[in-house]
């Protein structure tokens, strides 16, 4: 393994080590991870078209892993069709309807 030794302004440190804690893992792990995501090209890069996706997505900070929280609490074994069974049994309002409510009249 190669080291690299990087100067970073103070804010960029700061928000680097409130990712990592965000994350649950160390700010060196993360750097790693990021570069390896960057320099890795979704054309070169083995996969499906959903796998390149998601490479684009995170690389332009669009998608991001669960924090350590949300892990613990998600159930990985239900699938987004029992969630959206759920939803359509439980009736009421859409999401976009409450939002809609909410804002108001446009004027």
């Amino acid at each position: 393994m190669t080291v690299l030794t990087l100067e970073l302004p103070p804010e960029v440190y700061r928000r680097l080590h409130e990712e990592a804690a965000r994350l649950g893992k160390p700010p060196q792990i993360v750097v790693e991870e990021w570069l390896a995501e960057r320099l890795t090209s979704p054309d070169t890069a083995s996969g499906s078209d959903r796998e390149k996706a998601r490479h684009v997505l995170r690389a332009a900070g669009l998608l991001t892993e669960l924090g350590p929280n949300l892990r613990r609490l998600a159930d990985p074994t239900v699938r987004l069709e029992d969630i959206s069974a759920a939803l359509d049994q439980a009736g009421g309002k859409t999401l976009s309807e409450i939002v809609l409510e909410q804002r108001g009249p446009k004027g």
